[in-house]
């Protein structure tokens, strides 16, 4: 993916943009557009899989909640989950648009296996807003986070608990599946920090980004260089961080050695509170799925400005050159900020986290 600009503030410009009357054509200039619809929207909402718990717990109900605030209580979300099956998912989509949806925000389990579906949604006149992953094919609008920078994060992060022993530590590098692009955007960032930094002796690109596939891999890896000779591992997610972790212990290691995530995820808080896991990634959910929701219904309302003010960076696809884009900021996430983090934006509670297996730590931590 290719970043031409980048998107900032953009929710606090559509308010403002509101503000000043500029919305729905009100001294909007020849640029605005009459609404197509009014407030009885059908949004359909396509997410990729189950194995991580953010998109049920966070991203259906946050995206459902707001279409209902924006459209006083008359709007509507079709939510379909495919599992990891890219075959299912096309067909979840095809039932979409055969049901007549005004929008869709689609998260591709197959970014380029979806690009028929993708088209048959514009030939239907559909708007298809790619949500967190770039789907290929006529794609109206893309939602993310910044997906390089994730790589970079997790890289420097992985640097820094190395220190001055990265030169000569061995790492593993445990990516995701190769039929999300997002997975090779976190690979290049973190291969930007990496590349002649440390020495990465294993590569591997976890199937569908299976926990199971990549504690097979990370069995695999210590067979292959020892144990012992493993520094750290890349891991792009909190899921796949998990299995690494299990698959060290399983071999007999007593301390493990750093290890990286993102999302966020409970059990990885709690696994960085136990000081098992380095760090993770924390992306706010709910800026993303709220952000996704108002640029859905700003798309089928017609109202071009605040859609505008919504996806003011651009980013090519293999398919499609300057999507309009929002770009979601992210950060590292350990001991140090849990509670400037995920306690403060109300992701857990300390009562969620600080179980009484975690609550020794905790108190270490000053979470109480």
């Amino acid at each position: 993916m290719r970043r031409t600009s980048i998107a900032l503030a953009a929710s606090v410009s559509a308010v403002s943009l509101a503000a000043c009357g500029v919305i729905d054509g009100v001294g909007g200039g020849s640029s605005s557009a009459a609404p197509k619809k009014g407030n009885d929207i059908t949004v359909g909402l396509l997410l990729p899989e189950k194995e991580n718990p953010r998109y049920d717990k966070f991203d259906y109900p946050i995206i459902k909640k707001q279409v209902l605030n924006l459209t006083g209580n008359q709007g509507k979300v079709v939510y379909a989950n495919a599992d990891a099956d890219a075959a299912k998912q096309s067909q979840q989509l095809d039932r979409m648009i055969n049901d007549k949806v005004d929008v869709l925000l689609l998260d591709a389990v197959d970014a380029k296996a979806i690009a028929p579906g993708v088209q048959k949604a514009k030939n239907a006149g559909i708007p298809v807003i790619a949500y967190d992953r770039l789907a290929q094919g006529p794609i109206d609008a893309y939602i993310s986070f910044d997906n390089e920078l994730v790589g970079q994060v997790q890289g420097r992060a992985l640097l820094e608990a190395l220190g001055d022993q990265a030169p000569n530590s061995k790492i593993v590098m445990m990516n995701g599946s190769l039929t999300d692009p997002n997975a090779a955007q976190f690979k290049a960032g973190a291969l930007a920090e990496l590349d002649g930094k440390v020495n990465i002796v294993k590569t591997f690109d976890t199937k569908d980004w299976k926990p199971a596939n990549a504690e097979a891999n990370m069995s695999e890896a210590i067979r292959s260089v020892g144990l012992s000779g493993i520094a750290g591992v890349y891991s792009a997610n909190d899921g796949m961080a998990g299995a690494v972790i299990d698959a060290l212990k399983q071999a007999g290691a007593t301390k493990i050695p750093p290890v990286t995530g993102q999302d966020a995820d409970l059990d990885a808080v709690q696994r960085i509170v136990l000081d098992e896991q380095y760090m993770s990634v924390y992306k706010s959910y709910p800026e993303e799925a709220n952000s996704a929701a108002e640029m859905a219904v700003a798309k089928v309302q017609g109202r071009s400005i605040e859609f505008d003010a919504l996806t003011r960076a651009k980013v090519d696809s293999p398919t499609t050159k300057g999507i309009p884009a929002m770009l979601v900021p992210v950060v590292a996430l350990t001991r140090a900020n849990i509670v400037d983090t995920v306690i403060q934006d109300g992701i857990y509670t300390v009562k969620e986290i600080c179980t009484p297996k975690h609550k020794a730590a905790c108190d270490a931590l000053g979470l109480k």
